[in-house]
């Protein structure tokens, strides 16, 4: 039992705990060794001492053991002592993605692109490692407290191989692929659909299909349309909706082919994202909506009361532990003869099923298959709750008897190979593919070639448990094992290769600018060698450079949105972002300035601030005179007294001033901030003539009646330079 204060492995000292999951326990620890906080997962007591538990532990440390990636939870280290079986990873500090969707409700379009580019980096690290991951969930990737995002928790991933990877393990199933939830192929497309599901309700707050039953949204899974994310969020751009429709396709054939794929539409979404560029396959083109087939609804029975039932029983395991034996932890459940000769097949292709379709029959088809979901729910619910100890009924008046026979551990059988006398290579690949774990151990040999296997802890042709290991005694050869070259890798792969073939492990740490930390400088002693099996080999683990930093990227000319995927990409974060002037007009909406010069070394995380262009400085001008009167030259008929409307105007159309005056000059005028250096000063009045009357020389009088006359006067003005 682990307890606050203890010591494990020699090394990590349990300070407190911080999470508990169904079948382990997480601890934040200190490696003493190296002197750095790190979190300890530890297998629950009660799930130690079973083989099947004990071995899908085993299988999340090695599926994560070998990656080593920025957006990957590391694995440092694994072991077992005294019946504790436990893994040494990366302490981040932060948030699950789905306690900061329900925090925030959704997240805006720019962050839930942004982590989704970090999540599927990971991810691409995992497949370029041929490790797919096949539970991504937001419950499975971390925000940390410096806003990087790493996915964590590879329990059900497997190794990927040229067959099709086939398992009755769902992942979670509202991010289930509809090729999973049939218990089909999987591969890494089937992460690519679980990432989309996440992008979804990063961006609406809810996941796309929901019901009361594993079932019921296993079967819409397959069955139903992808809901538009833009039917709750509107202002989702549609370049972002169409690559959430493409990781979403029900084929994985029409998926996006690898992460890396995605990842360039994701930031090209940040440049573009009005821009309607990815290609979907629309629904019509891709089939009318799916009926089930028989087989697929009992294979997807089978696999949720599966489920069902490993979750009840571990909810209930400590309930039960007071009233059952540690034997009972498994229920086994009876399947028809029709469910255990299911094939698993690859996913079939939805234009195989719309011949002779009939829509009144689907739909009866499908409100059936609900209906017989539910009940089957239902009674799986029954079964597992009175095998584990929750009802205690007895119903047919059997009593215990008939209890401890349906309740029992369910373990397939495997017959044991020859292995004597055969490649050690060729062995594991054998082991591993019947179902049996292989354990290593090298002895120095005269009879047996280097590399052969000398014996085996379980004798060919007995049968043993699924998952049971066998310990196998491999000749070292007369001269002693080859030392395997172990520098660059991770400290976990390095141990992992020496352990294989027989050595001690003796760690050191050391700084070095240029090997990642965590990952071996040096060994000794080196590679090629060779060295009696139990010699101390010595590796020095990087701890990286003294001063950690990152890179900051060449923003300048970017668009805001590119510089922020790029500062993303390098680790960084993008920090406030102003407009300013520049004079340099290809620069004009363009980032301008950025807060750390180009190719400087920076703590990861660090804020990076910009400048956005708005184009080089407006010239203005200002107008400091007075006003005159209309001149004797712009008008004859003027007269002192008139009430004149004096319009100043700037010749791009700005008004400047607006008066009406019969005193002249107008006072000296203060105008600044005049866009253009021209204009002209507007007089607008009206000549009045009184009526006179006229001798002419031959002594006639003639009258002149009054007169009015509308004037407009224009007098151009040069502005000066403020």
């Amino acid at each position: 039992m682990v307890k606050i204060g203890m010591i494990i492995g020699d090394r990590y000292e349990i300070l407190e705990k911080i999470g508990t999951g169904g079948m382990s326990d997480v601890y934040k620890a200190k490696d003493h060794k190296l002197n750095r906080p790190v979190a300890v997962k530890v297998l629950k007591q009660e799930f130690s001492e079973n083989a099947n538990f004990v071995s899908k532990f085993r299988i999340e440390a090695q599926a994560a053991a070998g990656l080593m990636h920025p957006n990957i939870v590391n694995v440092y280290d694994v072991g077992e002592e005294n019946g504790i079986y436990f893994i040494v990873m990366e302490l981040v500090e932060g948030i699950t993605l789905k306690k900061y969707i329900e925090k925030k409700a959704r997240l805006s379009v720019k962050e839930a692109v942004s982590i989704a580019i970090q999540v599927s980096m990971g991810i691409e690290a995992a497949h370029n490692n041929h490790i797919i991951h096949r539970d991504i969930k937001p419950q499975n990737i971390i925000i940390s407290k410096e806003g990087k995002v790493k996915v964590t928790d590879f329990g059900i991933a497997k190794a990927a191989t040229s067959n099709t990877i086939t398992s009755n393990v769902m992942g979670s199933v509202h991010y289930t692929s509809p090729e999973q939830a049939r218990g089909g192929y999987s591969d890494e497309k089937s992460d690519i659909y679980s990432l989309g599901v996440t992008m979804f309700e990063m961006l609406t707050g809810r996941v796309p299909f929901n019901g009361e039953t594993t079932v019921a949204i296993a079967i819409k899974h397959i069955q139903e349309e992808m809901p538009s994310p833009r039917e709750f969020v509107s202002e989702i751009p549609i370049s972002v909706e169409r690559i959430v429709f493409k990781c979403c396709q029900k084929s994985p054939d029409r998926r996006y082919q690898s992460m890396g794929e995605l990842v360039g539409d994701l930031k090209r979404s940040l440049m573009t994202p009005d821009e309607d560029f990815v290609k979907v396959v629309n629904s019509d083109e891709e089939g009318s909506t799916k009926m089930i087939s028989d087989r697929d609804m009992a294979r997807i029975k089978k696999q949720s009361k599966h489920r069902d039932s490993m979750e009840e029983a571990i909810h209930l395991r400590t309930e039960a532990d007071v009233k059952r034996s540690a034997k009972k932890r498994y229920v086994v459940e009876e399947e028809d003869e029709e469910e255990e000769e299911i094939e698993e097949e690859y996913y079939e292709d939805d234009e195989e099923e719309e011949e002779d379709y009939n829509p009144k029959a689907e739909r009866l088809t499908t409100v059936l298959a609900v209906i017989a979901a539910i009940l089957i729910g239902c009674i799986v619910l029954f079964l597992v709750g009175s095998a584990v100890g929750l009802f205690e009924l007895d119903l047919f008046g059997k009593g215990d008897d008939q209890n401890q026979e349906q309740t029992q551990e369910v373990k397939e059988q495997v017959e044991m190979i020859e292995v004597v006398g055969k490649n050690i290579d060729d062995v594991k690949v054998a082991l591993l593919n019947i179902g049996l774990t292989p354990e290593i151990e090298y002895q120095e040999s005269t009879q047996y070639d280097q590399g052969i296997v000398m014996s085996a802890s379980v004798d060919a042709g007995t049968t043993v448990d699924e998952g049971s290991n066998i310990i196998l005694t491999v000749s070292a050869g007369s001269e002693g094992v080859e030392v395997p070259d172990v520098k660059g890798m991770s400290e976990a792969e390095g141990v992992a290769a020496l352990s294989q073939k027989g050595f001690i492990v003796n760690k050191t740490e050391g700084h070095d600018e240029y090997i990642k930390e965590g990952n071996i400088i040096t060994q000794s002693p080196e590679a090629g060698s060779k060295a009696p099996s139990g010699t101390t080999i010595t590796i020095r683990i990087s701890l990286g450079p003294e001063n950690a930093k990152v890179r900051v990227p060449d923003l300048m000319g970017r668009g805001e949105e590119e510089a922020m995927a790029m500062l993303v990409e390098a680790g960084l974060q993008l920090g406030v972002v102003s407009t300013v002037n520049n004079e340099n007009a290809e620069l004009t909406g363009l980032v301008c300035y950025q807060s750390y010069s180009v190719g400087s070394y920076v703590d990861a995380g660090t804020m990076v601030d910009i400048s956005i262009s708005l184009g080089p400085v407006q010239a203005t001008y200002k107008f400091t005179d007075s006003i005159s009167a209309p001149t004797p030259e712009e008008d004859p008929k003027y007269r002192g007294g008139t009430m004149v409307t004096v319009t100043l105007m700037a010749d791009d159309g700005t008004q400047l001033l607006s008066t009406q005056t019969t005193a002249f000059p107008i006072q000296q005028q203060n105008i600044t901030g005049i866009k253009c250096n021209t204009g002209y000063i507007l007089y607008q009045y009206v000549n009045n003539t009184e009526a006179t009357t006229v001798t002419n020389e031959d002594g006639t009088v003639t009258d002149i009646p009054a007169s009015s006359e509308n004037k407009e006067i224009r007098r151009p003005v040069q502005f000066a330079a403020e």
